[in-house]
């Protein structure tokens, strides 16, 4: 279902979350009757978003409306994780869908066309996490078993897999676009991979050239035993969108925190307490917020800019997904097959 959230308490330094405004005529709770969503991707423009679900099937939002315009269905399998193409691999038109399944296939669906155009085999076990390179002509995607496999986004051409996180499932894989020089290496994109294990691997690429190279390695303790709510808090990383120097760490540590690493110093520069270990993460590209989501139902938006945080309910289960707008207006959360839209006004 797609639920249109209650605003959160009070203000929050000029910031707050409020609900996003129903068209007119429409029911708050919109139900479309499939289990849980497991990722939520947005197109160049904003004017639509997709999700993916247990039930294999990609869905197509506009943004606007909130109303359902495009749906691709595999039967038997779910669909695990998903990707939309960068707006600089070509014109709106040319938009595409990749799509990662229980089975270990890839496909690449046409938005424009709504159909399939490629589907490849990179790996032997189920899909964990799949991007697009900053040109859209790669495609980078993670398995549970801990392999990475990099693949021709058109030919479907699997021509470089990474096995330095075997043995734990990849729970993330990020892209940025970055001069490497400053890091001592060469390429054009700069790319991380997080594992179950508490591990996180950095590369520079140029995929043109066939080139692969790694930057940093981070390890973080990791206790015998973590849950949270009965849920294994996840590995997850991300760049800092307003700081390439910097990445953003949460997984099952010691401690309940954000671990902040410099790129450039090589060190952790900063660390921020948390209530609870967090399911989710997301980085606004905007501003200087950062979402995280809990077991124990609850949204936190921390401003990096001065520290401060706020709390959010409105989910009845884990919030196991946040994902902020490239605009920042909007931030998607996810709890089981529910999803709430949020306006983050006052900016």
């Amino acid at each position: 279902m797609l639920w249109f959230g209650q605003p959160g308490p009070g203000g929050w330094n000029r910031k707050c979350l409020c609900a996003f405004p129903l068209p007119s005529g429409q029911h708050p709770q919109l139900s479309y009757g499939f289990p849980q969503v497991n990722e939520v991707v947005f197109g160049p423009g904003e004017s639509h978003c997709a999700t993916c679900g247990e039930d294999g099937s990609v869905r197509v939002w506009a943004l606007a409306s909130m109303e359902l315009v495009i749906q691709f269905q595999v039967l038997n399998q779910s669909c695990l994780c998903l990707a939309w193409s960068p707006r600089c691999c070509g014109r709106p038109e040319q938009q595409r869908l990749a799509a990662g399944y229980g089975d270990g296939s890839l496909r690449i669906f046409s938005v424009s066309r709504t159909a399939m155009e490629l589907k490849m085999h990179p790996h032997p076990v189920a899909l964990t996490t799949v991007t697009f390179s900053t040109d859209g002509q790669t495609v980078l995607s993670g398995d549970k078993d801990g392999l990475v496999a990099v693949s021709h986004s058109r030919t479907g051409i699997t021509f470089r897999v990474v096995s330095d996180h075997q043995g734990a499932a990849i729970s993330t894989i990020c892209v940025t676009r970055k001069e490497c020089e400053d890091l001592g290496v060469e390429g054009t994109d700069l790319w991380l991979a997080a594992s179950g294990d508490q591990r996180v691997s950095v590369w520079a690429s140029d995929w043109l050239r066939n080139r692969c190279e790694l930057v940093d390695w981070l390890s973080f303790p990791m206790p015998a035993t973590t849950e949270t709510q009965g849920h294994l808090p996840p590995s997850l990383a991300a760049f800092c969108p307003w700081d390439g120097a910097l990445l953003m760490y949460v997984g099952p540590g010691v401690d309940k925190e954000v671990i902040i690493y410099d790129l450039s110093q090589k060190q952790v520069v900063e660390k921020i307490p948390l209530p609870f270990f967090a399911m989710s993460l997301s980085l606004s590209p905007g501003t200087r917020l950062l979402a995280l989501g809990f077991a124990e139902c609850m949204l936190r938006l921390v401003d990096c800019a001065t520290g401060t945080a706020q709390d959010f309910a409105g989910h009845n289960n884990a919030v196991h997904l946040c994902r902020f707008t490239p605009s920042a207006r909007l931030l998607f959360t996810a709890a089981c097959n529910e999803i709430l839209v949020w306006e983050v006004s006052g900016r």
